[in-house]
């Protein structure tokens, strides 16, 4: 018997080993935007969007003063932070590319539009909005059927401006 999942589970916080908690901190709060809720001692910080306890929790436990992963290695690809409408990923990513942070990559899925930055310790990051589940596409079997199309990342700026 296979097990499945609560349609109700959510993910709820990520993590990270990085190499300098105060450079670590500086760039999920200025550049991402989230809040830090708590600092535990030199070596850890937590920090949130909303109040929320902590979504992103920030360590230097066994990793201070440590190199980013080299790439082809296992590990994290990338954590993905969901905005609610196109207005506010237009905003985030107009607030990533004013803070000097260059882009990865950024598309249309079809289900979704996205784009890609790393963190200064290497770590992926996706900065994304879901479209309505009535217009994600899909094939003949009603099975999805995603895209990596070009998306306009201007558009979702001029998006956030206009707003």
């Amino acid at each position: 018997m296979t097990y499945t999942a609560s349609p109700r589970m959510a993910i709820g916080h990520v993590h990270l080993k990085v190499a300098d908690l105060d450079r670590a901190i500086a760039f999920y709060r200025d550049v991402i935007g989230l809040e830090v809720t708590q600092r535990y001692g030199p070596s850890a910080a937590f920090l949130s969007a909303g109040g929320y306890h902590h979504h992103v929790g920030l360590n230097t436990w066994e990793s201070a003063g440590g190199t980013p992963a080299p790439l082809h290695h296992t590990g994290l690809y990338h954590m993905a932070f969901l905005y609610p409408d196109r207005a506010s990923l237009g905003a985030a990513i107009r607030n990533v590319v004013e803070s000097g942070v260059a882009l990865e990559g950024a598309a249309d899925h079809g289900v979704s539009e996205a784009v890609y930055l790393r963190d200064p310790d290497g770590n992926g990051i996706e900065l994304y909005r879901d479209r309505p589940t009535t217009d994600w596409p899909r094939d003949e079997a009603g099975l999805l059927a995603m895209v990596n199309s070009r998306l306009d990342v201007a558009a979702l700026i001029a998006e956030a401006e206009d707003a």
